[in-house]
């Protein structure tokens, strides 16, 4: 047998997240390291937790991050290579596939990144999705509008969450767009706008099955935030509602056609007002943002970063087992604020779980053991957002730095 050593994580990311990932790799008795941007420096990363941290300059080609990888591998033999936050798993996917090191490849990476890979391998499992064209043949554009009621919305193929999306009301206005992206519009496909209420399932994957799954709803649509402003709710749907057992089949159905094997899920549905159904609108292999982590922690006790560090060194021996879980309801309830640090002492509800503190932002997580109190709370809470915190900026087209 051979003798048994410590394995070595490379952690990447772009943005500051991902701490108890690696905290609870150093927890197990593991090796990190980070390679990180520029720009966070002095961003709070848990130092006692990493051996050494790498900073990357802006835009610097995935080549040249190759070279100096392959550099680091010349003296640590790297088991494990993550991306933390989903514009990095190209890079990467990329490396693992450079120095061949276990994990999910370029073909499978795309499942998860590309909007319109997804929903093609969803549909072809049968996993329902809204009507879509690629933007690539524009006589397949033509006869989809002719076919296809609008309105629809023209979705980047590679951005995260609401980012970049614009509504098309009528078959003449999406021309100009067109026209306006030039040799870009082939990063973009076409769908048909489902007006409904929006849900997302946060998995643990071990192994290609769905271990621990946490459904929860929106209380508006994230496009309607992203692009009118307002206050971001989430809360937990009740657990063995029929909405409860249908996103968990169709997620399920999900994880196994995109060929997730190990790690976590943040996926999003959307239940039509026309006919009730569930849609699938888009899957990302990371922990959900927004304070979505904590919010599922609040209510089950399960940390998704920790779970998918576990998960990770286990790797594909059977060795991950999932800690014991609670059965408790949480919301969280987020928006930015005017106030530079907003004050929400005046907010003392006994069911408040986490008082979050960001920088002109204003949220709240609350825990309960019924579901109705969690959901009045997050109504109550919003009104009263809107009225003493609220700030708006306009919609984004890149992610925030």
């Amino acid at each position: 047998m051979p003798e048994s050593r410590t394995l070595t994580f490379l952690c990447i990311t772009t943005y500051e997240k991902g701490k108890e990932f690696m905290r609870e790799c150093k927890r197990q008795g593991c090796r990190v390291f980070l390679l990180t941007a520029e720009k966070l420096r002095e961003a709070n990363w848990p130092r006692e937790s990493v051996e050494e941290i790498f900073y990357l300059p802006a835009e610097l080609p995935l080549h040249d991050i190759v070279q100096a990888v392959t550099h680091l591998a010349r003296t640590e033999k790297l088991d494990r290579i993550v991306a933390l936050d989903e514009y990095d798993m190209e890079t990467a996917s990329t490396l693992r596939e450079h120095l061949r090191v276990p994990g999910m490849g370029l073909t499978t990476m795309r499942y998860f990144r590309d909007k319109l890979a997804m929903r093609m391998k969803a549909l072809d499992r049968g996993v329902r999705v809204p009507d879509f064209v690629p933007v690539l043949n524009h006589d397949d554009i033509r006869y989809y509008l002719e076919h296809v009621p609008g309105p629809w919305v023209l979705k980047p193929r590679q951005e995260a969450s609401a980012i970049g999306i614009k509504k098309i009301r009528a078959a003449d206005d999406l021309w100009p767009v067109l026209e306006q992206l030039g040799d870009k519009q082939s990063g973009f496909l076409l769908e048909r706008f489902i007006p409904g209420e929006v849900y997302h399932v946060d998995s643990v994957v071990s192994e290609n099955e769905v271990v621990f799954a946490n459904a929860s709803k929106y209380g508006k649509p994230p496009m309607n935030v992203a692009h009118g402003g307002g206050v971001f709710t989430t809360y937990t749907v009740p657990r063995g509602s029929e909405a409860d057992a249908s996103l968990r089949q169709m997620n399920r159905d999900l994880i196994a056609a995109l060929g997730l094997v190990r790690g976590v899920a943040h996926a999003e549905f959307i239940r039509a007002d026309a006919d009730g159904e569930f849609y699938f609108l888009e899957c990302a292999a990371r922990v959900g943002g927004a304070y979505i982590n904590e919010m599922v922690e609040a209510a089950t006790g399960i940390n998704l970063w920790r779970e998918w560090a576990r998960i990770e060194i286990a790797g594909g021996d059977g060795a991950y087992q999932l800690p014991p879980t609670r059965a408790d309801y949480a919301g969280v309830i987020l928006s930015l604020a005017r106030q530079d640090e907003p004050d929400t002492s005046s907010y003392n509800d006994p069911e408040i779980f986490l008082r979050i503190k960001k920088r002109h932002h204003a949220g709240l997580i609350v825990r309960s053991s019924d579901p109705q109190r969690v959901q009045n709370l997050l109504e109550d809470y919003a009104r009263r957002f809107a009225e003493e915190f609220l700030a708006v900026q306009p919609p984004r087209d890149k992610p925030a730095a």
